[in-house]
């Protein structure tokens, strides 16, 4: 079989895995933002020479990510990072009533009069946990795994990533299948999209 009939074969299995998203979220769920771009020791040095700035102003492509405690998780592309990207896709993906632990990055002011109780960790104070279950260390788990993931494949065109973000989303949410129920849900999602 040759290398384009399989990279092709591939495609057609992360759009698959692409449209299997998890139903909305409730209960207590953990918002967090990342960037995706590879290190940036990793880039070309006309890129380096540039020059580079964190968060706002970024070359690097922004994701958001929500993740119920139950282990599931769901992530997008975004264009950015503010209250006004990141507030709908919260009032769409979470049911309203529930406990939403994030950071305190200015795009997640105004989650309180949403309907959601918000519960805050401070990273800029050393705060990673309140140890009274306010955290938001499973979505930064993820952030990990799709990261090594990612660095792992060597580089990525930026039309391609949204395929690559919902086929590690999707492994993510099935890690405790067997690779043959896997097999089989894949399968049938595959039959559902063509």
């Amino acid at each position: 079989m040759d290398r384009k009939r399989v990279i092709r074969a591939l495609m057609y299995a992360r759009k698959a895995m692409a449209v299997d998203v998890p139903e909305q979220f409730s209960g207590i769920v953990e918002v967090d933002e990342t960037y995706l771009g590879g290190q940036w020791k990793n880039k070309r040095k006309h890129i380096r020479d540039k020059g580079t700035k964190r968060g706002k102003g970024t070359t690097k492509q922004p994701v958001f990510g929500i993740y119920a405690r139950q282990g599931i998780v769901w992530a997008e592309l975004v264009d950015n990072t503010g209250s006004g990207t990141l507030l709908p896709l919260i009032r769409k993906q979470v049911s309203e009533g529930s406990t939403v632990c994030s950071d305190t990055w200015k795009g997640y002011t105004g989650i309180a009069t949403e309907g959601y109780v918000h519960r805050l960790v401070k990273h800029s104070e050393g705060e990673f946990s309140d140890g009274k279950g306010t955290h938001i260390n499973g979505l930064e788990g993820f952030w990990g795994y799709l990261k090594r993931k990612l660095a792992a494949k060597g580089g990525i065109r930026r039309e391609r990533l949204g395929l690559y973000l919902a086929e590690y989303v999707w492994r993510f949410n099935h890690r405790t299948l067997s690779h043959k129920l896997k097999t089989e849900r894949l399968l049938k999602l595959l039959q559902e999209v063509s």
